[in-house]
């Protein structure tokens, strides 16, 4: 076995938890609360994943402003009501026993705020599983970081002393395919979240998955356990296969 641990990076709403409406309902609610306009359903869904600044900002064209009031309304129902809505997606906790026993490192990296992560898979019991959680800033008024998804990937492959050949990410949105690309690892794209249609065919993924036992095959033919560090996981592949 290498040195190098084999990592599974999961993204978390939309990925391993399915919001529920806490989200979009969440969003919705704070904005009418400041007597703002409220996106359509198409717009509030396209508001899960990246940062919430984000979002506001580019989505729902509030200006800088009136933001921090927003977030604020936003993040008190959240954690009063939404974090309880929440629900892991069919198959999850499986799919993190399954790989946490075969061998694999797990890591969480997402834009959520790092402390609400923690806090979300922990209500859920889904924190076990993970050797580490990684998520944005806890002060959501803060600029969305500028290189998107792409430094809380590094910062996982960093604290798992994980070889990028020896990772894969496994997300539902554009941001996580990005984020993967930036750090040079593989990314399989989730069919249960929250992208829009042709938002993953568009993104040349590693993989495509319909449910989490798909997830977990792709995971195992792309990072096969015992493949040498700085092999690619095509080039790990093929050597598991063929005689």
């Amino acid at each position: 076995m290498t040195d190098s641990p084999a990592l599974v990076i999961f993204d978390l709403d939309g990925t391993l938890v399915d919001p529920a409406g806490s989200i979009t309902g969440g969003i919705a609610h704070a904005l009418a609360t400041h007597g703002l306009p409220v996106p359509d359903a198409e717009g509030l869904n396209a508001m899960v994943g990246p940062p919430l600044v984000e979002s506001l900002r580019t989505i729902a064209g509030l200006p800088d402003t009136v933001i921090p009031a927003v977030v604020a309304t936003y993040r008190e129902r959240y954690i009063s009501e939404g974090m309880a809505q929440s629900r892991p997606y069919p198959g999850i906790p499986e799919l993190l026993d399954r790989l946490r026993e075969a061998g694999y490192h797990l890591a969480v990296a997402t834009q959520k705020p790092e402390g609400l992560a923690k806090k979300l898979l922990g209500m859920h019991d889904l924190d076990a599983p993970f050797h580490s959680i990684h998520g944005a800033p806890d002060d959501e008024t803060l600029p969305p970081l500028p290189d998107g998804k792409a430094s809380i990937v590094a910062a996982a492959l960093e604290v798992n002393h994980a070889d990028r050949t020896r990772a894969v990410l496994i997300g539902d949105r554009r941001h996580d395919a990005a984020g993967a690309a930036a750090n040079q690892i593989a990314c399989i794209g989730v069919a249960w979240g929250f992208a829009e249609p042709g938002e993953l065919e568009a993104q040349g993924l590693a993989a495509l998955v319909a449910d989490a036992q798909e997830a977990g095959d792709a995971v195992e033919r792309l990072l096969p356990l015992g493949a040498p560090a700085g092999m690619s996981t095509i080039e790990a592949t093929e050597a598991t296969t063929c005689p």
